[in-house]
């Protein structure tokens, strides 16, 4: 019996990926289960489902892949996740401003820019109310 890994794949609203559970044939994927080892017809199926069902192009709802994609996809998402640069890593160096740069502190004190002025009560707005 031929068996594949399957997981529903991490919830990111940017990329579309909104799904968070799904069940098919009494099994019940999970985003935060991770894989699930399921039987190659089982697979097949989930190959097809997509994120959302009545547009065909949204993107699909699982990862479907053999043992070895699985461990190299779980490489991945964990160097992903780790995208810090690190005190051993190659660090620029940054210069700070000039002397003659100017900060809020050399603004000049006194009385706050003037901004528009008040209207009096109940005068109407242009804006049409709706």
């Amino acid at each position: 019996m031929e068996t594949l890994f399957v997981r529903l794949r991490p919830f990111d609203p940017r990329r579309r990926q909104t799904l968070r559970r799904y069940t098919y044939r009494g099994i019940v994927f999970a985003e935060d289960r991770g894989w699930c080892r399921v039987e190659a017809d089982v697979a097949a199926y989930l190959r097809g489902v997509r994120q959302a069902p009545d547009d065909p192009n949204a993107p699909a709802a699982f990862d479907v892949c053999t043992e070895d994609e699985a461990r190299r996809l779980d490489a991945e998402d964990e160097a992903a996740s780790r995208r810090r640069v690190a005190s051993d890593d190659p660090v620029p160096f940054v210069r700070a401003r000039d002397a003659g740069a100017l900060a809020s502190g050399d603004l000049p004190k006194g009385s706050p820019p003037k901004g528009p002025e008040p209207k009096a009560e109940g005068a109407e707005s242009k804006r049409g109310k709706g």
